[in-house]
């Protein structure tokens, strides 16, 4: 069974005329996809996180690699959010960390830096790499950056119908890429999101790259209420061309009331975690 039929269509009809090529246009009520888009990255996700964050890579044959880290997250006052990824295991990867600022401000760059230990210095990522695969996973460096979030700001974003999804009624958008060159960084050219229309995480999503073809499809997960926050404790992304599986499960998530200022500098890749 293919990864769409697995869903249950609500609105067949419409549907229906987005396949055959005719235009599909949101019922009267209903939010338009920008508005979702936005709902997604307003919901209340925390200011701090902690987390431990194992990371499966399951080929098609079955065979896994594990990789174990610590996450943290902060929203500073200015309204810019940073994240810190750091390795403990496997021996070849441990102190490899990934420090990420998030500007509000969507005329500037976000910023990415990635230590190798070996090297001893942090590598800053190009926004031309954002699509890049992170370390070998079947998620890009995007993606680890906004998580459950979305990136607004390069896509064209429409409602076209509503299905349900682990239980769970979401509204169904699509965005396409802004302009060839968006579409050449991120990889995608378009994507289908399955949006929980209650929590407002997206839990499903298709994505086809610049080309046209399907390239892969990211499955979230186990959404928790944790300290009052929903929490998704697993995401998997399939490469649809390789048959590659890339699992993420969290564990230990906790909400602190702070996390100091430090821990989001570039001197703390080459401490490490604390």
């Amino acid at each position: 069974m293919s990864a769409r039929t697995r869903f249950r269509f609500t609105l067949a009809p419409l549907l229906l005329g987005l396949l055959s090529g005719a235009p599909a246009t949101a019922e009267e009520g209903r939010p338009d996809g920008e508005e979702i888009a936005r709902r997604v990255n307003a919901r209340a996700d925390g200011s701090n996180v902690s987390r431990i964050l194992i990371m499966d890579l399951i080929d098609k044959n079955g065979f896994r690699r594990r990789r174990e880290t610590r996450s943290f997250r902060r929203d500073f006052e200015n309204g810019e959010r940073r994240s810190v990824l750091f390795f403990d295991a496997p021996a070849n990867l441990k102190g490899t960390a990934l420090l990420t600022w998030d500007d509000p401000d969507p005329t500037r760059d976000d910023v990415q830096w990635l230590y190798l230990p070996d090297l001893r210095k942090a590598r800053r990522v190009a926004m031309s790499e954002r699509g890049r695969a992170f370390l070998g996973t079947d998620l890009s460096f995007e993606e680890i950056k906004k998580e459950t979030r979305v990136s607004i700001e390069d896509y064209r974003w429409r409602t076209i119908g509503e299905e349900e999804v682990d239980g769970a009624a979401c509204l169904v958008v699509e965005a396409t890429a802004v302009d060839p060159r968006t579409a050449r960084e991120l990889g995608y050219g378009r994507i289908l999101l399955r949006v929980d229309a209650e929590r407002w995480i997206p839990r499903f999503g298709e994505y086809w790259d610049p080309r046209g073809e399907p390239i892969k499809t990211i499955r979230i997960q186990d959404i928790r209420e944790i300290e009052g926050v929903w929490t998704a404790h697993r995401i998997e992304a399939e490469n649809l061309r390789t048959g590659h599986r890339t699992v993420l499960e969290f564990h230990d998530v906790a909400y602190p009331a702070a996390l100091p200022d430090d821990l989001f500098s570039e001197a703390a890749l080459a401490r490490g975690a604390p």
